[in-house]
């Protein structure tokens, strides 16, 4: 079977979006990409800094309330439907659970072929490039860097520290069938 679903795991500022937009240019099919920003962005503001919804900490820290899971729920059985409408998918998400997010998106994405792919980058350089974007929580990178990836099995692992977004696409694509 085809790879219909790659799922892009790192924490904030790691490079899952460069990686993202990269491999939209390196893969030879139509891929669309989507992400938990995309959902965080499009939730209510009454859902922002509430404790149902998403809380940012002021080191950085991410809650994520109740009403965020009932959503977040919807969102992925969308993606999943598109998935099975023929779209090929990207999945650029933050596993702030580790293990438990992995297999919560496993569930939602049951049935499909997906690749499962860690996006790592040290710490004190996702922290310099969260400082340089300029619209993150400061703290959120450092505090995401390892927790994102503790217990998560990948078929693929990227390190974006010391490699560019384009090289970490070809990578993860000699992986994609």
């Amino acid at each position: 079977m085809t790879t219909q679903v790659i799922v892009l795991n790192g924490g904030s500022s790691s490079g899952k979006s460069g990686i993202s937009r990269c491999l939209k240019y390196v893969l030879p099919n139509p891929w669309i990409n989507l992400g938990v920003d995309d959902l965080i962005d499009r939730l209510p503001p009454s859902m922002v800094d509430s404790g149902s919804g998403v809380a940012f900490g002021q080191q950085g820290e991410v809650e994520l309330g109740e009403g965020f899971h009932e959503l977040e729920y919807a969102w992925m059985q969308g993606i999943a439907a598109m998935v099975r409408a023929g779209a090929r998918v990207i999945i650029d998400d933050v596993f702030l659970s580790g293990t438990a997010s992995q297999e919560r998106t496993r569930k939602n994405l049951e049935g499909l072929n997906v690749l499962w792919v860690g996006v790592r980058c040290e710490p004190e350089i996702a922290a310099a490039r969260e400082i340089s974007r300029g619209d993150r929580v400061v703290g959120m990178a450092a505090s995401q860097a390892e927790i994102v990836h503790k217990g998560v099995v990948y078929d693929v692992e990227v390190d974006t520290s010391h490699m560019e977004s384009l090289q970490c696409a070809r990578i993860i694509a000699e992986h994609v069938v």
